[in-house]
């Protein structure tokens, strides 16, 4: 699994997570994720277009980011899930708690709302 971090502005980081979110490729990335996304308290899109798969563990992850984050008066969106990860965001309605877009400029859109 992999996690890259950028700023896209002073407020708002984008994520790009390529791989498998399965137990193994959470356990590689979830404390960089925290690190690098949660500590800072910046707004952050998600992007999900390299993420193949998508399990528990992964659902947990972005859930505990985000409540993280609104604690800190921030929040996170997730944009670009392929079918099969949108899938089971649709089935879990995770759109309930973290805002989902199909593009990184809906998603920014969303953080601004």
């Amino acid at each position: 699994m992999e996690l890259e971090v950028s700023p896209i502005d002073d407020s708002i980081n984008r994520v790009r997570l390529v791989g498998r979110m399965d137990s193994p490729g959470v356990d590689q990335i979830e404390l960089r994720f925290t690190a690098g996304v949660i500590a800072n308290g910046r707004k952050a899109v998600i992007d999900l277009s390299g993420v193949s798969f998508l399990a528990s563990m992964g659902i947990r992850m972005f859930i505990a980011g985000a409540r993280s984050l609104q604690l800190k008066g921030s929040k996170m969106a997730l944009f670009g899930a392929t079918t099969e990860v949108q899938s089971v965001l649709d089935t879990v309605a995770l759109d309930q708690i973290i805002p989902i877009a199909a593009t990184e400029s809906q998603a920014l859109a969303l953080l601004k709302a």
